[in-house]
């Protein structure tokens, strides 16, 4: 990353920017390995040149969170899904309860209901 501009340097056009890009193609130069790049990288510039947090304190919470909470997930799905799995099964094998039948009165006052319509 350009320190100045907090662009990723290959796009970066900024003259700060191309100062490191001169850096890092002088290391290469020199036969240096990536990661001795970085940490000559770091040492000239800081630890935001990488773009990213280092992985430690507080900023640890970036790389341990997301799978911690996608394990969390993955772990309620396989508890519950059995469960809601059986409660439909045991839901689709019950029989409905039948209404019970009308008692006369009931009928009585459909048939006065229905005779007041005509058709």
């Amino acid at each position: 990353m350009c320190v100045s501009c907090h662009e990723p340097l290959p796009v970066a056009q900024s003259p700060q920017a191309i100062s490191e890009r001169d850096f890092v193609r002088g290391l290469i130069n020199q036969g240096y390995t990536k990661p001795q790049i970085e940490r000559a990288m770091v040492a000239q510039y800081g630890q935001s040149v990488l773009g990213k947090p280092p992985a430690q304190g507080f900023n640890l919470t970036v790389y341990i969170l997301p799978p911690a909470i996608l394990i969390a997930g993955i772990a309620i799905l396989v508890v519950t899904l059995p469960r809601w799995r059986r409660r439909a099964r045991a839901a689709a094998t019950r029989a409905p309860k039948a209404a019970p039948p009308p008692s006369p009165a009931d009928e009585r006052r459909l048939e006065d209901e229905l005779s007041r319509y005509p058709g």
